[in-house]
């Protein structure tokens, strides 16, 4: 075997791991493979021209501009005002909530990129839910899915498309159309709708229930206590700074209520009096210290939502979605100074499943992590326009702009319309719809750069390159000889459903964008050595990669459900596996249908 395949199958086989465990952020791990690829570039062959093409690539510059563009629509407030209609149009049914829920976050992730529908929907389900007594568990997971199956039935509804696509162009010369594959995609999101509707709503658990409040949904009732000062306390006299200097064991101070009134942003310069609640979050162990070493009461009832809420100072308890490419992924809240930037309180993170109350501010943050926070009308509204958060406990109040929406809506489908038509490519045309969205003032300049993901754009510069090195080492066509060793034993429908297989399985594993780079090379070589139809083998790859239901990680909409949703890990895989099983079937065989092999 030459040593350049070698190399490139043993640094695969490294970056799988890196991706798997993720020891670092995705991006920066993909950011090291054009260094990777020059400083061996006697065994790769890639030259640094090459190694940084990823960044002047038409799928990067595409990619960030659609991103632009549905900020852009989302800013017209057209997504929330569709939520409340769907509240009316549903009345009391879940099973009619669910079927809205599919069929617009469907249809919208086929012109909007499915990672912003479902961060526009996350608060609007939520808050549905809410109001109808229901369990958002019940939602979110189908929300997921329904945007990645209808990110599959245009060319920009999801990045990944974009991406085969390029690959596509530069081996055979010629990419997708915009609506190459809308059949196929429309046929996967009813198959799919069906099975969510009669199905996967059975197989959900009510991980979050309807009637929790929220301070029991996140257990924070075991954490938080309310105090009196009583007359023989040592912290009488001291402000509340110092009080909580002067305990030797780790407590923070929520609130203070003196005479009725509530005080949370400006009590720590207030001194200490007899009769003063504190609430405090600590230990339960702790608790007996307080009383013994500081002579503090405890008062039997535990705090909920209205007895943390202060009308004079406008505090509610609220929940934030750290979004897919926020700027805390990877970072913890005293590293990013969090709490003093946005003037609040954090209660409890939740980390799909888990639950922490203890030493928050040096948890390593994660894409779909939840926090509870007590918060203020105006640190609520910086969280809402923030990008980088989802506020996910209540319906959105954004003012609905009918002249932007239509102005938007009409920006993209120019862009739409000059790609299908052949009159420019769908680079030109996406660039030409960011000039637009500015023009009209949809979006401001500075706004452009807070609406790109740079997670998707660092990872799929990084990533472009590794198929230059594949396709020049040789490898793609070694991988794809490996597998065509079953030529004999199966047909060519069964070798394209092993293709699916491979990929469903890699995408699962290490996520859409790589497993369309690692597998789309070596099923275009297997394409090429049977002498049958490369198309057919690029959509097979496309789809199973932006199909991957089992897992959290293998795609970034199910990452951003994970916590609100309260999940288990289990729960994508029990849920996604029977979708998985009839579309690894069913994809490979309307693929033949529709386009032969």
């Amino acid at each position: 075997m030459d040593p350049g395949i070698i190399f490139i199958i043993l640094l695969l086989l490294f970056l799988i791991v890196m991706f798997i465990i993720e020891p670092i952020r995705i991006d920066i791990i993909a950011l090291s493979i054009p260094v990777i690829l020059v400083l061996t570039n006697f065994w790769t062959q890639v030259s640094p021209i090459e190694a940084i093409s990823g960044f002047s690539s038409s799928a990067t510059i595409t990619i960030g501009s659609m991103f632009i563009i549905s900020a852009g629509i989302e800013k017209s407030g057209v997504i929330q005002s569709l939520g409340k209609k769907i509240y009316k149009w549903t009345g009391d049914s879940d099973i009619k909530l669910l079927f809205y829920i599919i069929l617009f976050a469907g249809i919208t992730a086929g012109f909007i990129n499915n990672t912003p529908v479902v961060a526009l929907f996350i608060p609007l389900v939520m808050g549905i839910a809410k109001r109808k007594n229901s369990s958002p568990s019940k939602f979110l997971i189908p929300l997921s899915y329904a945007a990645m199956m209808g990110g599959l039935t245009t060319l920009i509804g999801t990045s990944t498309n974009i991406l085969a696509s390029d690959i596509l162009l530069q081996r055979t010369g010629e990419g997708f159309s915009m609506f190459e594959f809308t059949h196929l995609g429309l046929l996967v999101l009813f198959i799919g709708a069906i099975y969510l509707l009669l199905i996967g709503r059975k197989i959900l658990p009510e991980r979050i229930k309807p009637e929790v409040e929220v301070t029991e949904k996140f257990n924070v009732g075991k954490y938080l206590t309310e105090t009196i000062i009583r007359e023989e306390s040592s912290l009488i006299g001291k402000t509340v700074r110092e009080a909580k200097q002067q305990m030797d064991f780790e407590l923070d101070i929520i609130q203070l209520q003196r005479s009725g009134v509530k005080y949370f942003e400006s009590f720590f310069n207030k001194t200490l009096q007899v009769g003063d609640h504190l609430i405090v979050r600590t230990d339960p162990k702790n608790i007996l210290q307080l009383i013994k070493t500081h002579r503090m009461e405890i008062t039997k009832k535990s705090p909920t939502r209205e007895s943390l809420y202060s009308k004079e100072e406008s505090q509610n308890l609220v929940e934030i979605v750290l979004t897919y490419g926020s700027f805390l992924e990877g970072q913890t809240l005293e590293e990013v100074n969090f709490l003093e930037k946005y003037d609040c309180t954090i209660l409890a993170i939740r980390q799909g499943e888990e639950l922490t109350h203890k030493r928050m501010g040096n948890i390593i943050l994660k894409a779909g992590d939840v926090l509870l926070l007590t918060a203020g009308k105006k640190t609520i509204a910086r969280l809402r326009k923030n990008r980088n958060f989802i506020v996910s406990s209540e319906l959105d109040d954004t003012e609905y702009l009918p002249s932007k929406v239509v102005t938007s809506l009409a920006i993209l489908a120019g862009v739409v319309l000059l790609a299908a038509l052949n009159i420019v490519p769908i680079t030109i045309s996406s660039l030409g719809g960011v000039i637009a969205m500015v023009v009209t003032k949809c979006l401001k300049p500075n706004e452009l750069p807070e609406a790109i993901n740079w997670n998707v754009i660092f990872l799929l510069a990084g990533l472009i390159p590794l198929g230059i090195a594949m396709d020049k080492t040789g490898t793609a066509q070694f991988m794809a000889s490996q597998i065509l060793r079953l030529e004999g034993i199966l047909s060519p429908l069964m070798i394209l459903m092993v293709f699916y297989l491979l990929t469903v399985i890699f995408a699962n594993l290490i996520g859409n964008n790589a497993s369309v780079i690692l597998m789309l090379p070596v099923a275009l070589d297997a394409a090429a050595q049977l002498g049958l139809n490369p198309l057919a083998f690029a959509l097979a790859i496309t789809f199973a990669a932006s199909s991957a239901f089992l897992t959290p990680m293998s795609y970034q909409t199910n990452m951003m459900v994970y916590g609100p949703g309260g999940y288990k890990f289990q729960d994508f895989l029990w849920t996604g596996l029977p979708l998985q099983l009839i579309l690894l079937v069913v994809v490979p065989l309307f693929i033949n249908l529709f386009w032969g092999l």
